[in-house]
């Protein structure tokens, strides 16, 4: 059974993190998550402010709150520990998605420093060469941010900005959410229908 590894920063874009939790949990895929405590807050905020802040707590809160047919096949991670199984490049994930992804995370991450468990994973999984894909989302972007977002890029991580947009026609929020979660699992060669694909103009 493949794992992905599901990283949830302080970014705002708490809609895509749930949108692409709820998805992989019904594709029958083994799913670690992982939450900074800046993406605890911003779950609170965005989502739900009832959201808990303890790891078992959100567990929990999950799996009763969200749209997971299969919450057996879910789990998380503490942020601050090293224990993790997914912390070791023997039992490392096959897929790592960081959703959304702050341009703080990007700069660790295109520096290597590994000072909790979101960075070590995002450290094993490209020394083990796995597919990684990071969700940044800052308005505007600074020479840094596009500097980090290049050495990323060339070391093999995909890039896929939370930008919306439109060819689609959305009628929600929902369905801009899920044009960019789509586009996530495209990357990811899961098939999926969550937006109409671009077939020309009509």
């Amino acid at each position: 059974m493949e794992k992905i590894l599901t990283v949830i920063t302080g970014a705002s874009g708490a809609l895509y993190a749930k949108k692409f939790i709820e998805i992989i949990n019904k594709l029958d895929k083994k799913q670690t998550i992982i939450i900074s405590n800046p993406g605890k807050e911003v779950l609170k905020h965005e989502l739900n402010d009832k959201f808990p802040r303890g790891n078992e707590e959100i567990l929990s809160f999950i799996k009763a709150e969200w749209d997971l047919p299969r919450p057996n096949l879910l789990e998380i991670a503490a942020v601050d520990s090293f224990n993790s199984p997914v912390a070791s490049g023997s039992n490392a994930a096959d897929f790592m998605v960081v959703i959304p992804c702050t341009m703080g995370s990007a700069a660790r991450f295109a520096q290597g420093i590994s000072t909790n468990l979101i960075e070590r994973t995002f450290d094993v999984m490209l020394k083990e060469k796995k597919k990684i894909i990071i969700v940044p989302r800052e308005c505007p972007l600074n020479q840094i941010h596009l500097e980090n977002l290049l050495k990323l890029s060339q070391l093999g991580v995909d890039i896929i900005p939370a930008m919306p947009a439109f060819y689609q026609k959305p009628e929600s929020i929902s369905d801009l959410g899920d044009f960019l979660v789509g586009r996530v699992l495209d990357h990811l060669g899961i098939k999926h229908s969550l937006y109409k694909k671009w077939n020309g103009s009509k």
